[in-house]
């Protein structure tokens, strides 16, 4: 304050700028440096700005997959808020993109062609080099797992022998094809215009949601688009067709986030996806969909049988 004395300005000024010393030193005095230099919204484990957000599809599997992103955060000491079954794609990127998500579980290939509808990459590694470049501004992927959920086309086991049916180009022999899928599928590059531009295989469309399983079955429809982690493929005793020309891209579960989802965070989150594998993820389905277990109970058992929990 002697500087401040000393100075040629007069009196009312050097009170002025006291005050605002006082101010700053107040605002900062309550908080160490480095709660400085870490942006609000990517705060500690705890309090509002350190909350995480973890949302999920109105997807079961990708449900279970979220609840066990969140109790492992939870156990590494930070605060998680659900917002699960917020629907699907179309809903959970705007979700992302407006803050009121930071994190989610999504698909490698479908995210991919998602952003680019004209992408030419089909394997693994290539659709996980072209989804990092194609995020926009916002947006990254944390580590891959080698899980993968992928659509897959299906046919009932009586249908795949009655016409011969081993892969998707076999289908272009069979008429009055009906396929069966969730509504978007009608306009996702993989549906009926892929089928055609790709094996000349010619569809109608039936948008069957959550009833695909059972109205293939039943003889509703013929072809059916269900994840290739779906225990309902055993269960049933359905058949899934190769796809030797790449219509599906490699689809491996992949945490998306935002700019708001703290660094020290992703390292939990990719020790939980180095764990998560193709046998484990059916599995995972298996004990909701057949065994009716709770999604917290099914998360909180793979947790700990993986040294996570």
């Amino acid at each position: 304050m002697s500087a401040l004395r000393t100075s040629r300005v007069g009196a009312r000024l050097a009170l002025a700028a006291t005050a605002l010393t006082v101010t700053a030193l107040a605002l900062t005095g309550c908080g160490s440096s480095s709660s400085l230099e870490q942006p609000a919204a990517t705060g500690g484990a705890t309090g509002s700005s350190g909350t995480i957000t973890i949302g999920s599809q109105a997807y079961y599997s990708n449900e279970i997959i979220a609840e066990i992103y969140a109790q492992a955060l939870e156990g590494a000491g930070f605060t998680v808020d659900r917002k699960f079954n917020i629907g699907q794609r179309d809903a959970i990127v705007p979700s992302l993109q407006n803050g009121t998500i930071s994190l989610t579980p999504e698909y490698t290939g479908n995210l991919l062609q998602y952003f680019d509808k004209s992408t030419t990459a089909t394997t693994t590694e290539d659709v996980y080099a072209a989804l990092k470049k194609a995020l926009p501004e916002g947006l990254s992927v944390l580590d891959q797992a080698s899980a993968t959920d992928q659509d897959s086309y299906n046919v009932t086991a009586a249908f795949a022998a009655q016409h011969n049916l081993k892969s998707i180009a076999d289908l272009a022999n069979v008429p009055n094809l009906v396929l069966g899928g969730a509504p978007e599928l009608e306009q996702r590059p993989y549906g009926p215009t892929g089928l055609k531009d790709i094996y000349g295989v010619t569809v109608s469309f039936s948008a069957t949601a959550d009833t695909t399983v059972d109205e293939l079955v039943a003889g509703g429809i013929q072809l059916a688009d269900v994840y290739s982690a779906d225990p309902s493929i055993k269960t049933k005793n359905l058949v899934t067709l190769e796809d030797p020309k790449g219509l599906f891209l490699a689809s491996h579960v992949v945490p998306l986030v935002n700019s708001s989802f703290p660094a020290d965070a992703a390292d939990v989150i990719n020790a939980v996806d180095a764990k998560l594998t193709p046998e484990g993820l059916i599995a995972l389905n298996v004990e909701s969909k057949v065994d009716q277990k709770s999604t917290k109970d099914i998360a909180a058992s793979w947790l700990k049988a993986n040294g996570l929990g």
